[in-house]
């Protein structure tokens, strides 16, 4: 018995509780079922990351209990710091596992409410999300808020599978990896060494699905996921946005230059106290940063994989590397928020 019909076939019962949840959603449930998918999209994130730093602005300025403000704060941080976690774990796992979806697997059974997915069902990013959100508002809501909490994730997780994008595995595994991804935060991410650690994944994870991308692909070719992402196979001489493509071949040591270098500071930089989130941030651009430089020493060029398109208009494509710098500089913008309404809520306690 191989690990999938072990852990994820479950002797055949995955496939009959999808067919039985799918097959049984009637008509009248459908617009129910697509905002339970559309509520657990990860969309929502920056929008929930927005309404913490607002409420946490709110209990500050009205003068509640500084603790109150600390811990929406704090929530905010681990949510955001959990948030980039989850989001390359479950890229990374789709990558690797490369399940199909219901369609493609249940082609005559299977019904579909929406736009259909063909690709990368293991884990459900949508359970991932919706867990790490409620273990975010877990602490600082009423018993009652917590019920509808629990709804909601059962919602979010029977909307996947009425909607014929997951099996029940696949939310379940999901579930798993938002959750694992709060902890790994909350109580693991405290240290530098720990910090750099986490770096080294960010790359290692990076270099995996390039090396993935690079051997499984052709050069150039396209493989559409849904409406608006594609996978592709495109190689990047220059920096961001192409810039200094077709400079020559000089710009390759520049810019293993300046990626050595940077690394290097935010390697140094991590050693002194800072903030979770500021800390965080670093981490992502180091890992990120050494990804795409692990790519111009070895190769000459960055593999890019990412392409997401919306009528007919293209953004360049990019990788997981790139991904974690954003996602790093976004955090870092974040912290700034962070640290001045903490500076104002100890002015405002001195007072």
């Amino acid at each position: 018995m191989t690990f999938k019909q072990l852990f994820y076939d479950w002797g055949g019962l995955n496939t009959a509780l999808f067919e039985a949840i799918n097959q049984a959603t009637p008509d009248w449930l459908a617009p129910l079922a697509q905002i339970g998918s559309t509520l657990g999209s990860y969309w929502g994130g920056p929008l929930l990351l927005i309404a913490l730093l607002l409420w946490s602005l709110y209990l500050n300025a009205a003068s509640q209990p500084a603790i109150s403000a600390f811990l929406v704060r704090t929530q905010a941080q681990h949510f955001a710091l959990g948030f980039a976690l989850t989001w390359l774990a479950v890229t990374l796992l789709k990558l690797l596992a490369d399940f199909s979806r219901p369609l493609v697997l249940l082609p005559d059974v299977v019904r579909i409410i929406g736009e259909p997915e063909l690709q990368y069902s293991f884990p459900s990013g949508h359970a991932a999300y919706a867990m790490l959100v409620a273990v975010t508002l877990w602490p600082f809501v009423t018993r009652r808020f917590r019920i509808l909490l629990l709804t909601w994730l059962v919602w979010v997780g029977w909307s996947r599978i009425a909607v014929g994008a997951h099996f029940p595995a696949d939310i379940i595994f999901g579930f798993l990896m938002g959750g694992l991804s709060a902890g790994i935060v909350r109580f693991f991410i405290v240290r530098p060494w720990v910090w750099w650690g986490v770096a080294m994944v960010i790359t290692l994870l990076d270099q995996i699905s390039k090396q993935i991308i690079h051997s499984q692909l052709e050069y150039a070719q396209v493989i559409p996921v849904t409406p608006f992402f594609n996978l592709v196979h495109v190689w990047n001489t220059g920096a961001a946005f192409s810039f200094l493509a077709d400079a020559g071949g000089w710009q390759r040591w520049l810019f293993i230059a300046l990626a050595t270098g940077a690394s290097s500071w935010l390697a140094w930089a991590l050693l002194k106290p800072r903030i979770q989130l500021e800390a965080a941030a670093y981490c992502l651009i180091l890992g990120g940063a050494l990804g795409n430089l692990a790519d111009r020493v070895f190769r000459g060029y960055v593999v890019d994989a990412l392409d997401f398109h919306w009528g007919g208009w293209h953004w360049p494509a990019f990788n997981l590397a790139d991904v974690a710098i954003f996602c790093g500089a976004a955090l870092l913008i974040f912290a700034s928020f962070m640290v001045t309404q903490s500076s104002r809520t100890r002015g405002t306690v001195g007072v």
